[in-house]
């Protein structure tokens, strides 16, 4: 089926929980080839155990920063190539004394997605950071059908009875009309509590190393075996990515540069279509295989899940392959080649425990694949 802000939530939550592996949190070059910021940071860093948060803090240490953390404390960290100070509470409960009486250079705040976690940090921060920065979504946006969104386009609206009342079970309960507005909403906070010394950054699909969710590793596993695939549409409908690595580091950048504002982190500075991401794939696994696409309707008939793609027309959600990067990329957002990502996520992956690889948390088994394409060719030769 295809991907929807519902998928966006879900995915992210999975990520949340990714394990902490050194080897692939490291910065994209070695720590001791990264140059020095010109002026060292004081960052604090909500979260930062999860999925791109170590990216952020091993970047932020070699480019001379001091980092502290501030999350539950429920999750391993990563043995670090530096100091991290640690600092622990819960923001569910509104539990944030450990931040109190601190002072720092720079807060970004990875974990968000109910306005009321802003609202309680901001009355601890407020005049103690001197730069919020805030990771968004792209579902914020009303209208995901429209080709082209960018920065100023409309926002979702929230249309519950208490926003500050909403809690992570109930935006599960509804995510469909939830999280993207509730994700608008903590924007607003972060925009009431520290004004034009926000940033407020929007990502889409986030993929590559430590990605728990396998929606996009589902791709280059699945041309690593080769073979006959099902590939949804025609194979020109657009898709949008962005390495967990290049969001983690620009991150850091931007906090450099004190750079404001609003910024769509998506991936790459082209188009790239279905197929294109899976001849990528291919490059890498140099596999062979035969690609057999099959309809829009088909897939949405049979129930197929197939994640990542979007169909570029007739869909609600169309628009999330085309939503404009400019602004980020005029702002130093870097991409790697796809390549990279795909050959590093695949070595990742295959570090991962066995029961592990054995059981992929997105797309179709090779037995509903062989069963669907049968189906297809079924139905074209009748």
């Amino acid at each position: 089926m295809r991907s929807t802000r519902r998928d966006l939530l879900k995915f992210g939550t999975l990520a949340a929980a990714a394990a902490a592996l050194p080897s692939f949190a490291s910065p994209g070059a070695a720590a001791s080839a990264i140059a020095k910021a010109a002026k060292p940071l004081n960052l604090l860093i909500l979260g930062g155990t999860g999925f791109t948060g170590p990216f952020q803090v091993n970047y932020a240490l070699a480019r001379g920063h001091k980092v502290t953390l501030f999350n539950r404390g429920k999750r391993p960290s990563p043995e670090w190539p530096g100091e991290v100070e640690q600092l622990h509470g819960d923001r569910n409960t509104g539990d944030l004394k450990s931040l109190a009486g601190r002072k720092w250079d720079v807060c970004i705040d990875n974990p968000t997605t109910l306005p009321f976690w802003v609202r309680d940090a901001a009355r601890v921060l407020k005049g103690n950071v001197g730069h919020y920065m805030f990771i968004s979504t792209i579902s914020v946006y009303a209208d995901g059908s429209k080709h082209g969104i960018d920065e100023n386009s409309p926002l979702a609206v929230y249309n519950g009875k208490d926003a500050m009342a909403e809690t992570q079970e109930s935006m599960r309960a509804d995510m469909e009309n939830l999280y993207g507005s509730l994700k608008a909403l903590s924007e607003a906070e972060v925009r009431k509590h520290f004004g034009e010394r926000s940033t407020i950054v929007r990502p889409g699909y986030i993929v590559g190393p430590r990605d728990e969710t396998d929606r996009f590793t589902y791709w280059p596993l699945r041309v690593a075996q080769g073979g006959e695939i099902l590939v949804p549409g025609d194979g020109q409908d657009p898709i949008q990515i962005i390495d967990g690595r290049d969001l983690g580091e620009w991150m850091i950048r931007l906090a450099e540069a004190k750079a404001y504002g609003i910024y769509n982190a998506v991936g790459p500075d082209y188009t790239l279509t279905t197929d294109a991401m899976i001849y990528g794939c291919q490059a890498v696994t140099a596999s062979g295989m035969q690609l057999t696409h099959v309809t829009p309707k088909f897939v949405e008939e049979q129930k197929i899940e197939l994640p990542i793609w979007v169909p570029r027309a007739d869909n609600p959600y169309a628009g999330y392959g085309t939503v404009s990067n400019a602004r980020a990329l005029a702002a130093g957002m870097t991409l790697r080649p796809l390549a990279t990502t795909v050959q590093d996520l695949l070595a990742w992956f295959r570090s991962l425990p066995a029961e592990r690889q054995a059981k992929p948390r997105a797309g179709i088994t090779r037995e509903k694949e062989t069963e669907l394409l049968a189906l297809w060719k079924s139905r074209a030769g009748a």
